[in-house]
């Protein structure tokens, strides 16, 4: 029995050996692989190491150099657009500078299996069948960056707070509010650095990135500076004034002004002689040519009815109702400017041609005027509260177009002989209509049509008399 006990107790001492055995053989093994790709892969990339999909194993750190150092001459022809409305800017690769750092790609290929611990070189070396590395891919962050801002600059309008000013019955200082717009810097470079994974793999030569634009809010409305219940943009006029002689020019620019700030109530109806006021040279007039007593002559004041003409058009665009309206005697070129058709004119004359309108919306109505003397344009613009009104122009005709009489020629022997003085111009005569329809939540507020009949006028000439 005795015999039996010391038989079994020998059995799991072989077995235990044995497995001592496999595992010291194994070791064995491995240590002797480990240093025989030590030694066979002396300053060389061990095999499990690959690269953007290309296997370095067995490459020199001088193979892998020069390899990442050829590629980077794909580079050198890239660019990438920047753009925005009528803004741009160009990303070439001189600027760029994008490209593979060589030698730092090819010291982490080399390095993959040459760590301090032995366990992990042999992780590396003998059991991993592959380790994928990312080449390091260079540019410049820092250009990128300053282009970016100064491009910003160019782009970013800051939005525009609201300003009122009211005082002795006027609007003094005026400024509605406005949205801004900024670029989202941050978003942008985001973008350009996402695109450099498309010019690292080699996919794209010329990018285009919309430049990422948002919308600014100004800190207060309209309506938080006044108590007019003034707070939007409701109607435009606009006309053209070329050839105007300076004489003109002045006179338009100073009623332009006179009626700058100025407000209509709800409910009242606004008279543009009343408001005016005098207009002669002691209220700082000056002599242009006017209509008068069927002639055109000089006198104070010519060229006030570009002014009317171009608050008639603000009003119609506004959709408000127009109580009186006057057409010119003849067609006056400046009217017809810009593309508008003849017809679309107010002339006044104090005290029988008046230009009358109603503001029949729920608060006042803000008259602003601006001259541009260099490219002699006249805005108006009228800034109240909307009701919803949309309004329309439409079947507007020209017809029974006929030509000026002959020139005429008259002696005066105010002037020397052989002298000869144009005092009025020719025009040719027509008739002009349009419709002009107003709607509010479906119904019909204004339907009215505007007739206009424009004589055909005379050249005349004064001939010298005078020996």
């Amino acid at each position: 029995m005795q015999r039996k006990k010391k038989r079994r107790a020998i059995l799991p001492i072989i077995i235990i050996g044995g497995a001592m055995f496999v595992l010291v053989s194994a070791i064995g093994t491995a240590t002797w692989y480990y240093w025989f790709f030590t030694i066979a892969y002396e300053n060389r990339v061990f095999p499990p190491v690959v690269m953007q999909g290309i296997p370095f194993g067995g490459k020199t750190k001088e193979d892998v150099v020069s390899y990442w150092l050829t590629r980077n001459k794909a580079f050198d022809d890239i660019e990438i657009q920047l753009v925005f409305e009528t803004h741009s800017a160009t990303l070439s690769s001189h600027v760029l500078a994008p490209g593979y750092d060589a030698t730092l790609s090819a010291t982490q290929a080399y390095l993959v299996g040459r760590s301090p611990y032995y366990l992990s070189n042999m992780n590396d070396r003998l059991l991993k069948k592959r380790v994928d590395l990312t080449p390091v891919f260079l540019w410049n962050k820092d250009y990128v960056h300053s282009a970016i801002k100064t491009l910003a600059e160019k782009i970013n309008i800051p939005a525009q707070d609201p300003l009122f000013h009211f005082s002795g019955g006027k609007v003094l200082a005026f400024q509605p509010s406005k949205d801004g717009r900024a670029v989202n810097e941050q978003k942008l470079f985001s973008l350009v650095e996402n695109s450099m994974a498309s010019i690292s793999g080699g996919y794209e030569k010329t990018l285009t990135i919309p430049i990422p634009v948002e919308v600014t809010r100004p800190t207060s409305q309209m309506t938080d500076v006044n108590t007019f219940g003034i707070k939007e943009l409701i109607g435009r006029g606009y006309s053209q004034f070329t050839g105007s002689i300076p004489g003109r020019i002045h006179n338009v620019a100073l009623a332009a002004a006179k009626l700058n700030g100025i407000l209509i109530k709800p409910g009242e109806t606004f008279s543009f002689n009343q408001t005016i006021g005098d207009i002669s040279a002691a209220t700082g007039y000056q002599s242009a040519y006017i209509i008068k007593n069927g002639r055109t002559v000089m006198g104070d004041g010519g060229g006030v009815c570009q002014v009317s003409t171009t608050l008639f058009r603000a009003a119609l665009n506004a959709g408000l109702p127009i109580t009186e309206r006057h057409e010119h005697s003849y067609r006056v070129h400046y009217y017809e400017e810009g593309g508008f058709k003849a017809g679309l004119d107010a002339t006044v004359f104090d005290p029988t041609d008046d230009l009358k309108i109603k503001n029949d919306t729920p608060a006042h109505i803000l008259i602003q005027t601006t001259t541009d003397t260099d490219n002699l344009t006249l805005t108006f613009e009228l800034y109240g509260t909307s009701d919803g009104r949309k309004s329309e122009i439409f079947n507007h005709n020209v017809w029974g177009i006929t030509p000026p009489p002959p020139d005429l020629f008259q002696d005066d022997p105010t002037l020397p002989k052989g002298v000869i003085k144009q005092v009025d111009f020719a025009a040719w005569g027509a008739k002009a209509s349009f419709r002009y329809k107003v709607i509010r939540d479906g119904e019909t507020i204004i339907d009215q049509t505007f007739n206009s009949n424009f004589r055909p006028w005379q050249a005349v000439f004064l001939r010298g008399t005078k020996e």
